[in-house]
């Protein structure tokens, strides 16, 4: 009547079919689940260069350089279904010729398991604080913001944005000396 590969067929349909449902039922499980927590954060030591950008055009740009404090929780984001956090820490400020510009300074991988307890102080940069022109000297409203993407073992890709920012100001004198 049936032969072995339609009965292996039709099994196998059923058991993925099952398993499709028990997962959107495992996402259901957590589509409530507020993500945000408080961050803190500080800068210590903002300085601003006037450099060649030979990258791009070898025109001079302004360059940021600063140092940050940054102190937050993050152990109660975990729970079964996610399984990784990639965290972003970005400055978003408004210059004549651009009405938003948003730069991401640092990021960090944490994976379920590790300790998601941050408390770093004096923190370099991991990116270049690059400016498409001459907008960093004496801007005097730069927001730092620490957001984060959760990476769940199923469902959405939700981005969160951390409670709590910190603004500051560049000097407004370039600095010569070696940074």
């Amino acid at each position: 009547m049936y032969s072995v590969l339609t009965r292996g067929n039709a099994i196998l349909t059923y058991t993925l079919s099952v398993l499709a449902c028990l997962t959107f039922l495992c996402f259901l499980s957590t589509l409530t689940v507020d993500y945000r927590t408080g961050a803190q954060m500080n800068t210590v030591k903002v300085v601003v260069k006037n450099v060649p950008d030979y990258g791009a055009s070898r025109e001079r740009n302004d360059l940021g350089f600063l140092t940050f404090d940054l102190k937050t929780d993050l152990s109660n984001l975990f729970n079964w279904n996610v399984k990784q956090l990639f965290l972003y820490l970005t400055a978003e400020y408004i210059t004549p010729s651009n009405e938003l510009n948003q730069v991401v300074l640092w990021d960090k991988i944490i994976l379920r398991g590790e300790n998601a307890v941050l408390d770093f102080k004096n923190m370099n940069t991991k990116y270049y604080f690059w400016d498409d022109g001459n907008g960093l000297k004496g801007h005097s409203n730069v927001t730092l913001t620490l957001s984060w993407n959760i990476i769940p073992n199923a469902g959405l890709l939700p981005n969160i944005q951390a409670l709590g920012q910190h603004s500051f100001k560049f000097p407004i004198e370039y600095t010569q000396t070696r940074v």
